[in-house]
């Protein structure tokens, strides 16, 4: 769930972690969801399957939050079946597959009761194109913040504040929700934009019918305990 109190500005995007800044070509963008730490993770999975003998090995993706310090949480997460020899190209595929449909589902139960009786972070506007701007950013390791034309904190601010909170839109798909500047444009309202060229370069995996691709679990339900998960293989 962004907050305003969460706002940066342009010098701090290079190195923070955490965050939320407004750029003209992504719309709201959040640092934590955009880390690509998810994407890195299975890349890494998959490197050390192909590294072995066996003919398949597994990997697994997960989406998670947390409340308590980490006391409590709940997690959507995959588990996908590899044959052994993909390429890079087709390591990349899959991991966006992987990312895709599982944070579809987490965005989904953050929607759905009693999750969305307490935030307003499922499928909130800047969630999904800021997993897809982390993706990229772990396949090509590059930045890539200032490609996107970010504001300063103040109108970024100005946004906000003539909008509303970025929870309050919904965006169920990859494409940017765009909010133009009210002082430019007074009876403007958000509209969805067009994802730049680096963020259309890798199609998510589809071919399962091959059997180089195994569905184990599909986005089951996980729940952590004192930051150990305690239910969800």
């Amino acid at each position: 769930m962004s907050k305003r109190s969460e706002i940066l500005d342009v010098n701090q995007v290079i190195s923070a972690k955490y965050g939320i800044i407004y750029t003209e070509i992504l719309g709201w963008v959040d640092l934590g969801h955009a880390s690509g730490d998810d994407i890195r993770s299975v890349l890494s999975q998959m490197e050390l399957g192909e590294s072995k003998l066996d003919k398949f090995y597994h990997i697994r993706y997960e989406q998670n939050m947390f409340v308590k310090r980490k006391l409590a949480g709940t997690a959507k997460y995959s588990l996908w079946k590899i044959r052994r020899g993909r390429l890079l190209s087709e390591r990349h595929s899959i991991a966006l597959a992987m990312m895709m449909r599982t944070g579809i589902a987490f965005e989904g139960m953050q929607d759905s009761w009693p999750f969305s009786w307490a935030t307003d972070s499922g499928f909130s506007g800047e969630d999904l194109v800021s997993d897809l701007l982390g993706f990229y950013r772990a396949i090509h390791g590059k930045n890539y913040l200032s490609d996107l034309k970010p504001v300063s904190k103040s109108e970024s601010i100005k946004r906000w504040d003539y909008y509303g909170a970025i929870g309050n839109f919904k965006n169920k798909g990859f494409r940017p929700l765009l909010f133009p500047d009210p002082s430019k444009s007074p009876n403007a309202r958000p509209y969805p934009g067009e994802l730049p060229n680096f963020m259309k370069s890798v199609k998510p995996y589809s071919n399962f019918d091959s059997g180089d691709v195994v569905i184990v679990n599909d986005s089951d339900f996980g729940v952590y305990l004192n930051n150990k998960r305690v239910y969800g293989d």
